[in-house]
């Protein structure tokens, strides 16, 4: 079996694929990458199922080394990428050959790159994924330097069919995410619920694979209502502490929370978030029925 020994892991690289959903009642999220379609899209340039694992690389930089000739593509964030000391394209199914280095430098757009290599990383699966769930524990570890990665066999032979895919680099400047009312809306004034809409929130600092904090005016409750029991939560719940400020909820959110939820993203609209800096600005828009 190949494999690749990693030079450098960066600040935090992690297996991820498309997760474990269906084990929420036993406390288990459904974890998975953040950007999904770059995901997918890593692992069609390859020939992979779409599924198969990748690398969710956290801004870089990254570089590793493959023992064995082999085909890879990086997804997602935007910046430097050289295979064998050569710089090549994003969202393009590069060979890398035996002994050649592959060096991810730090992200210039976006903050997650993807990179999916022909066959997929072939670490032990947990219940079903071979994605890291940091909050929970379960899955793989994170990757360290020095970590030697085990390559599965190639579910296709020769060069992939795909050549290159049209893929814009992250939108660098406010994006708009669509936004549906939530189950506890009524814990909060009418004029939190249009602040939360009409108004504009920055990505907090401590954002993480668990959730995206947000920043901005707070959010007021419409009354002293106390504590609320724990509720089940869903990728995409925003969550409101008593500081009023949400949190979206993430791949890695816990499975119960005892927040008021005032509204929930869709779950095709998670994505943006794995590639939103620290810093950047969003706005909410209602989503369409």
């Amino acid at each position: 079996m190949s494999a690749l020994t990693v030079l450098a892991a960066g600040p935090l690289t992690t297996v991820q694929d498309l997760g474990r959903p269906g084990y929420a009642a036993l406390g288990v999220s459904g974890s998975g990458a953040l950007d999904r379609r770059a995901l997918t899209l890593g692992n069609r340039l390859v020939g992979n199922a779409e599924g198969s694992a990748v690398l969710e690389i956290t801004v870089g930089p990254f570089s590793g080394v493959a023992d064995q000739d082999a085909w890879i593509a990086v997804t997602g964030a935007w910046g430097p990428v050289s295979v064998g000391g050569r710089p090549v394209d994003p969202n393009h199914p590069v060979f890398v050959a035996a002994g050649a280095a592959v060096e991810i430098g730090p992200a210039s757009s976006g903050l997650r790159y993807y990179l999916a290599v022909s066959g997929g990383w072939d670490v032990p699966p947990v219940l079903g994924s071979r994605s890291t769930d940091l909050l929970s524990g379960i899955g793989p570890a994170p990757v360290r330097d020095g970590d030697v990665l085990p390559i599965g066999s190639p579910h296709t032979a020769g060069i992939p069919a795909l050549d290159v895919a049209p893929w814009s680099p992250p939108d660098p400047g406010p994006v708009t995410v669509p936004l549906s009312v939530g189950p506890r809306a009524d814990w909060f004034t009418s004029g939190a619920l249009e602040r939360l809409f009409t108004g504009t929130w920055t990505l907090g600092s401590a954002s993480n694979r668990v959730g995206a904090r947000l920043e901005g005016q707070p959010l007021e409750r419409a009354d002293a209502r106390g504590e609320l029991p724990s509720e089940g939560m869903v990728a995409g719940a925003l969550q409101v502490p008593p500081s009023g400020l949400p949190t979206v909820l993430l791949a890695d959110h816990p499975t119960t929370g005892g927040y008021p939820v005032i509204a929930v993203v869709a779950s095709g609209a998670l994505d943006v978030f794995a590639q939103l800096r620290p810093g950047q600005q969003l706005a909410f828009r209602h989503a369409r029925p």
